[in-house]
């Protein structure tokens, strides 16, 4: 199975990893994993202001700081993913590649806050459910 684990670094990716490695099923070097971040983006005159090279490295290492650790938490199990990242709107970059890339499985942890319509999903699980065409499994 082709799985896409969508992580931000936060307490619900822990408890996502948390529960990938309850389930054997899910957890294992029978599936292809790839790790996908997403970065906000700096506001446009931030990133006029530092130039675009310094704004590159910025995105990659707040990257690193994310996709690092839950690779190493990966290769503990015997798991080598592919990881990528992209600078957007979290929720819409997600589905596109969890649909474009051909996944099987979109696998992501939720926040739970936000606005009113967003009380029992975070915001962006809302905007991947709504654009995503993939099942996904969102862990609370």
């Amino acid at each position: 199975m082709k799985i896409l684990l969508a992580v931000d670094g936060s307490e619900y990716t822990k408890k996502m990893l948390a529960y990938l490695a309850a389930n054997d099923t899910l957890l294992g070097t029978d599936h292809q994993y790839v790790l996908f971040t997403v970065q906000a983006p700096i506001p446009p005159r931030a990133r006029a202001a530092l130039g675009k090279e310094i704004v590159e490295k910025y995105y990659a290492e707040e990257s690193e700081k994310v996709l690092k650790p839950v690779s190493k938490f990966l290769a503990q199990q015997g798991i080598t993913p592919k990881t990528d990242w992209k600078v957007g709107n979290a929720g819409e970059l997600i589905a596109k590649l969890a649909t474009s890339g051909k996944f099987d499985l979109l696998v992501m942890g939720s926040h739970g806050h936000g606005t009113l319509g967003n009380l029992i999903l975070g915001s962006v699980a809302t905007k991947v459910l709504a654009h995503c065409a993939v099942p996904v499994l969102i862990v609370r």
